[in-house]
């Protein structure tokens, strides 16, 4: 079997005495669109923030790509090809849908005297730019790339998440709710962009409450709850499981 990569182990969190992770322990494999899914509160988003270095981890470790980046900071782990889109998108309003690309192109040399010099920040700035463009084009947002993205619909603002997170040119993407508030043929579209980008080699944990996106897109499922793993499977499996319906529901009639 092909080796994780993403591994977490025993991954333990606390806030303010609650206990949000109780030793959650799950692997994605590379190539796959993998869910996780569970309850509100069931630990899915914490569980986001200690992987992708958000807030450190109480306990347990969280192995990517064969190294251990258990407490790394976010802009380190993003930097080895690990990003993450938000539930609440997080473009800058006034600025157009090319400035915000733009300002997540990996491995910027930032202002100094001797990248001014050589002028290696005008072509890193130029490559920024060919590589916005391309995705914006891609992600069916090149015809409002000059406009503020204040100015975009809910699915557009979501798909600019997406292009953020592509532009770091991510091994793994952790997407936090992709189509939550986004219509149905934009919804279906997103996951169109989703399958393709898997395709070409990225792979995918998703959070998501939409279990006809899961049930198509999806494979495996892990579902949370109480802060810790509850089963993992095919969609069919776990959408069958007493378990599970109960964990949703509180009764055993849950289907999707």
């Amino acid at each position: 079997m092909t080796p994780p990569l993403l591994s977490v182990q025993g991954l333990t969190r606390s806030f303010y005495g609650v206990q949000a992770l109780r030793g959650v322990t799950f692997e994605v494999r590379p190539g796959t669109i993998t869910a996780l899914i569970g309850p509100n509160g069931a630990g899915k988003t914490t569980a986001f923030q200690c992987i992708t270095g958000v807030v450190p981890p109480d306990g347990g470790t969280v192995m990517f790509d064969g190294t251990d980046i258990t407490g790394w900071g976010a802009d380190r782990i993003a930097r080895i090809g690990l990003t993450r889109t938000f539930q609440i998108a997080r473009g800058i309003s006034r600025l157009s849908v090319l400035d915000n690309l733009m300002l997540y192109a990996a491995q910027q040399p930032g202002e100094n005297l001797l990248a001014a010099v050589l002028g290696l920040g005008q072509r890193q700035e130029e490559a920024a730019r060919v590589r916005a463009i391309d995705i914006a084009r891609r992600l069916n947002l090149l015809q409002v790339a000059n406009n503020p993205a204040a100015a975009l619909s809910g699915g557009q603002k979501k798909l600019l998440e997406i292009g953020r997170a592509l532009m770091a040119d991510p091994k793994m993407i952790l997407l936090d709710e992709p189509i939550a508030g986004v219509n149905p043929t934009l919804a279906g579209e997103i996951a169109e962009h989703l399958r393709t980008l898997c395709d070409e080699g990225i792979t995918f944990l998703v959070i998501e409450h939409h279990m006809d996106l899961i049930a198509r897109l999806c494979d495996p499922v892990i579902v949370m709850a109480e802060g810790t793993k509850l089963t993992e499977g095919a969609f069919a499996t776990v959408a069958a499981d007493a378990a599970v319906q109960e964990a949703y529901m509180g009764s055993k009639s849950w289907t999707a």
